[in-house]
């Protein structure tokens, strides 16, 4: 296991919107768990910094009849997914990716997700301290 996802449950995953009318199942091992202070996440997610993690593609479904409404942050590269019923921020897709970032809050449980790193370290909020990159660390 790598430093990035230790001591994490691979099981399946359930999450989903603040309404419940968008829902997931996610399957496979957690990947970079971490926060993001770019300023997309800042107006996406309505605070200084939104909180991610990757699952792939392979074991990922929405459940029957639910389908984020979809927006793109990079046209023709990245778009965000969020509830077109409650507009909860639910996930981002690369057009080309292998994988779905989803955000923390809207797993059902990610108690044992610690984020690992602090991306757009220049765009954060003075006054809230930053997430230590702990990607490299080792595990004793």
């Amino acid at each position: 296991m790598t430093a990035d996802t230790t001591d994490v449950d691979t099981a399946a995953r359930t999450g989903g919107c603040l309404c419940r009318q968008l829902r997931f199942r996610a399957t496979g091992e957690p990947d970079y768990p971490h926060t993001c202070s770019c300023r997309h996440c800042q107006h996406l997610g309505g605070g200084p910094m939104m909180s991610w993690v990757s699952f792939p593609l392979t074991g990922f479904s929405w459940w029957a009849g639910s389908e984020p409404s979809w927006y793109y942050t990079f046209e023709g590269e990245t778009k965000r997914g969020f509830c077109p019923n409650c507009g909860t921020q639910v996930c981002a897709l690369d057009d080309d990716g292998d994988s779905i970032a989803i955000t923390l809050s809207a797993l059902d449980s990610a108690d044992d997700l610690r984020p690992v790193n602090q991306s757009f370290r220049d765009d954060a909020v003075s006054w809230l301290p930053q997430v230590p990159d702990t990607r490299h660390s080792t595990v004793g």
